[in-house]
């Protein structure tokens, strides 16, 4: 505890970095702020009735739900959350890879990428009225009107749908503009920690869920500590497969340059376990989302066994995790290239020991990744499926067991990893302790 309030103290004595924390710390209070702002002319009640069902049957609400952070169960202008920024950054970072303009454009360093990032805010844009016009006519639809009453208070174009658009879309577009602020002035990167606020906030509601249940009866006292427990473990488990490498050898040639030598070392090429990180389970979610949207609203016996995620969703369970094993193989290739890597070691005269440089290496090097990603795979589609075979083997409320894995858990410790290297790399510029620092540095008083 001495350590830690040392680092603490050490964060706050450092002037920019107190001002970059406090920075972001102000951003989501005002990020938290919009939560309380409703757009009128909602049944907000019969809303959280409706989504609560949803949420127990189908995975795409309840991914919706999370990246909202609750914002959706209570209809507020920030009801579409930073998610259109993310799939517009999703979509130009896959555009980039096939679109020869694009990926040109990247390589000209911090003036490409803000054109990319120019682009990527006009393409967030008209997502964002696409969504907030699929939200309003679900909520219209006859469907919920039938389950849980009339959600919509006063419909029609002047009264509600234009006025609903113009307001979430704003939402969303202010929420984008808050989350570059907090990237660029404050610590961190501000869209995934958005994302992580609106994930954290639900997780003291779980909490009540669990102690209600253990008060009435309903839930033995042994099974919140099971899950406290496997809440830790799952944690765990992320931040070792997140921080896993596979390190490959690669010798630096000797060059001798008059009368002094240079290079001859040994140094080593880290591949990450798990290079897609959770990119894959975001794009299975919402390629199944599809599926589920078109059962819901037809009301098809069919697609609805097959989509549903309850106990006899062995079908969803086995083409989600298909999907996460696809996606995350395609995800790293796209990103992974042995044959560019293999010709940049060749140009500055390295070698893999054993390996001849050039096609070898590169083969030699897509060998591992192969085979380091099926681990990788591996690991995200069993924490993708995990909280719904946890509530079936306890006989808990997926609510309460969604945090112990799937994409809220992997984004939470994911950016919190993030969050804490920058502020250890902040520290150790200026020669104070670290988190992770394994030996005493004296910091300057």
């Amino acid at each position: 505890m001495s350590r830690i309030r040392e680092i603490i103290v050490n964060i706050f004595m450092i002037p920019e970095l107190r001002r970059r924390i406090l920075f972001t710390f102000a951003l989501l209070a005002v990020f938290r702020l919009g939560f309380a702002i409703p757009i009128p002319g909602v049944n907000v009640e019969a809303l959280k009735e409706w989504l609560k069902v949803l949420e127990e049957n189908y995975k795409a609400v309840s991914f919706i739900a999370i990246f909202s952070g609750g914002a959706l169960s209570q209809f507020s202008i920030f009801t579409l959350g930073i998610m259109p920024y993310i799939t517009a950054s999703i979509m130009f970072s896959l555009l980039i890879k096939v679109i020869p303009s694009l990926e040109a454009l990247s390589k000209e360093g911090p003036s490409g990428y803000r054109k990319i990032s120019q682009y990527t805010r006009l393409a967030a844009l008209p997502i964002c009225i696409l969504w907030s016009t699929t939200t309003i006519a679900v909520l219209q639809s006859d469907q919920i009107s039938a389950q849980v009453g009339q959600v919509v208070l006063n419909p029609g174009f002047w009264t509600f749908i234009l006025p609903t658009i113009c307001s979430l879309t704003a939402g969303a577009m202010f929420l984008m503009w808050l989350g570059e602020q907090i990237t660029e002035y404050g610590i961190g990167n501000g869209a995934s920690l958005i994302i992580m606020a609106g994930i954290i906030d639900r997780m003291p509601n779980a909490v009540v869920q669990m102690i209600d249940a253990v008060q009435k009866g309903n839930v033995t006292i042994d099974k919140p500590l099971i899950l406290l427990l496997l809440y830790v473990l799952v944690i765990v488990a992320i931040v070792y497969t997140t921080q896993a490498q596979r390190r490959i050898p690669v010798q630096y040639a000797k060059h001798i340059r008059g009368q002094k030598v240079y290079g001859g070392q040994r140094h080593y090429l880290p591949l990450k376990v798990n290079q897609a990180g959770v990119m894959p389970v975001i794009f299975a979610v919402t390629l199944m989302a599809v599926p589920q949207l078109i059962a819901q609203l037809t009301k098809s016996d069919m697609l609805t066994q097959i989509f549903s995620r309850n106990e006899s969703g062995f079908w969803y369970t086995s083409l989600y995790i298909i999907l996460i094993f696809f996606f995350t193989y395609f995800w790293t290739a796209l990103y992974f290239r042995p044959v560019e890597m293999s010709e940049h070691l060749k140009e500055w005269g390295s070698f893999i020991p054993g390996i001849r440089p050039g096609r070898e290496t590169a083969d030699y090097m897509e060998k591992i990744m192969n085979r380091i990603t099926l681990t990788g795979a591996t690991f995200l589609a069993l924490i993708a499926v995990l909280p719904n075979i946890v509530s079936v083997l306890l006989g808990v409320d997926t609510y309460v067991t969604a945090f112990l894995g799937g994409t809220g858990i992997l984004i939470v410790v994911g950016v919190g990893l993030d969050l804490m290297q920058k502020i250890e790399s902040q520290l150790l510029v200026r020669e104070y302790d670290g988190f992770l620092a394994k030996g005493k540095i004296r910091g300057r008083r």
